[in-house]
């Protein structure tokens, strides 16, 4: 893609992704880079902005990420948040010291109005902080801009360099105007044209798709997630029945959705459909698992032998695709596109897996046309090509489907209870016209059976937990406030229509300490 181009270096915060996010909101195409990126490799990219992100560390820790104080020397606009604001600070002559109060959650800052970054924002307003140093002394050429009563540099410049930074984050809703605070360095400091559009999106990949595959063949492994099944609506618009998607139902989707899948698939597209029905097969591989991770390698490994198969038996030489996106790479470890440096792993994803060689050997690439794209931006080129707005917008679905949502190992009966739980508390929560307050609500098995009592006798059978959260970015997120009367239903319901369960409780823990999934 030749769009302008803002990177985002990554010094370890739990919000890079949602900067890069909001970054692409406002119209800009952004990477994800480590903070090690060569600055000779930042140089040969040209960005028009750089924003530096937070982290847990100190930066007198000399093993926490640092940059070299020759980037300052490059040229470039760049925007540091918190420990991002405290490193250039440090970088360039400041002083950085522990705080007598740290400031954690909501803060009331004030500003000078003299900062473009806060152009049309009220001079008092609300932000999110979350740090235990803060910046004592600023460095030559700097100025104050914004504080709070416990933090005298809540935001600094030297807007003759075009370096800014602030001490909070504005990538996350609890700062009021935070995402202006971003607009603004994005389009007054850095001056970007906000190039990155959806419909300029399509229209370019599907011409480098059709110049890239020409008359060959295409294997698209099909989920029937968002992103497989946005990725195959590229391919099908681009090259159509040289399209073949194999779509491996592994029995652990939810109730009925492997016949919805084939359904929209072979109505709407004009492409090659292949189900492989092999619920045996993971079954099999699954048998006495219990630890989490590996059921997601056992889930991941089993549906690539899939799609290897199906590969090995239409013997032409051709493509094989699917539906990765940016977060999947990131957080697999494949860096960014061009190749600067990689990240951290923090989870095998089921659709980043090696390659066997004889595959290798026999195709002519892969192809990952949604590669650079966050979850939003999918959905988004979604419904531009037409999907249905209940694929595009379904509840989101881990990777292994319901193999995460059963504690303990699984099997074939658990899959059907919870499949029929799952279903009837979706069916009440959309009945109730509460869904679309809520960004994901599903049912969990917990390995836990309880004593009951059902039509005088005794039983011992199984406990569903029920988990409803509100959220705006999936980084953080509150337990729903569902009302009484519904939850009531539901456990109704699932008590007497669900053969062995007998007893039904709310998750209410919020994210942070849990996490949305289970496991």
């Amino acid at each position: 893609m030749a769009n302008e181009l803002c990177i985002v270096l990554d010094f370890g915060g739990q919000y890079n992704q949602l900067i890069a996010r909001r970054v692409r909101e406002c119209g800009v195409y952004c990477e994800i880079m480590r903070y090690d990126t060569p600055l000779e490799t930042i140089a040969e990219l040209n960005p028009r902005g750089v924003i530096f992100t937070g982290g847990p560390n100190s930066v007198y820790d000399m093993t926490s990420p640092h940059i070299a104080k020759e980037y300052f020397d490059l040229g470039i606009p760049t925007l540091g948040i918190c420990y991002g604001c405290q490193l250039m600070a440090y970088t360039l002559g400041g002083q950085v010291e522990s705080c007598e109060r740290s400031e954690y959650g909501k803060i009331r800052i004030t500003h000078n109005g003299e900062s473009l970054l806060f152009g049309g924002v009220p001079a008092e307003n609300d932000v999110w902080m979350s740090h235990t140093d803060f910046v004592s002394r600023l460095p030559d050429g700097f100025r104050v801009t914004a504080q709070s009563a416990d933090c005298p540099c809540a935001a600094f410049e030297d807007p003759a360099r075009k370096l800014y930074a602030v001490q909070f984050h504005p990538e996350v809703t609890h700062s009021v105007y935070g995402k202006d605070v971003l607009r603004h360095f994005l389009l007054d400091v850095c001056g970007f044209s906000r190039d990155w559009v959806m419909d300029d999106f399509i229209a370019q990949t599907v011409a480098e798709l059709r110049a890239q595959i020409g008359d060959k063949k295409v294997i698209l492994g099909l989920s029937g997630g968002v992103d497989s099944s946005v990725a195959a609506a590229l391919l099908s618009r681009a090259v159509g029945r040289q399209l073949t998607c194999v779509f491996v139902d592994q029995g652990l989707m939810r109730k009925d959705e492997g016949d919805f899948v084939e359904s929209t698939f072979t109505k709407m597209f004009d492409m090659n459909f292949v189900r492989v029905n092999a619920q045996k097969e993971f079954l099999t591989a699954l048998r006495g698992v219990t630890d989490p991770e590996q059921k997601r390698d056992i889930i991941g490994n089993e549906f690539y032998r899939a799609f290897w198969d199906k590969i090995r038996e239409d013997g032409a030489e051709g493509f094989f695709a699917q539906g990765t996106i940016y977060p999947d790479r990131i957080e697999s470890g494949k860096g960014s596109k061009s190749g600067a440096g990689s990240t951290d792993v923090i989870k095998t994803h089921h659709n980043q897996r090696e390659m066997p060689a004889d595959i290798k050997a026999s195709i002519a690439g892969i192809i990952e046309p949604l590669r650079d794209l966050f979850k939003d931006e999918v959905r988004a080129i979604g419904e531009k090509l037409g999907i249905p707005h209940e694929l595009v917008w379904r509840q989101p679905f881990p990777g292994p489907g319901l193999g995460v949502r059963i504690i303990g190992e699984i099997t074939e009966e658990k899959i059907r209870i919870l499949q029929e739980a799952d279903a009837v508390f979706r069916d009440e929560i959309e009945k109730s016209g509460i869904a679309p307050e809520l960004s994901q609500y599903f049912a969990v098995l917990p390995d836990v059976r309880t004593v009951g009592v059902m039509g005088d006798h005794r039983t011992y059978e199984h406990l569903i937990a029920i988990r409803a959260i509100t959220t705006d970015d999936f980084m953080t997120a509150d337990w729903a406030r569902i009302p009484y009367e519904v939850l009531a239903r539901v456990s109704n319901r699932l008590c007497n229509e669900v053969d062995h369960v007998n007893r039904v409780v709310y998750d209410i823990t919020s994210k942070p300490p849990g996490t949305v999934e289970w496991e």
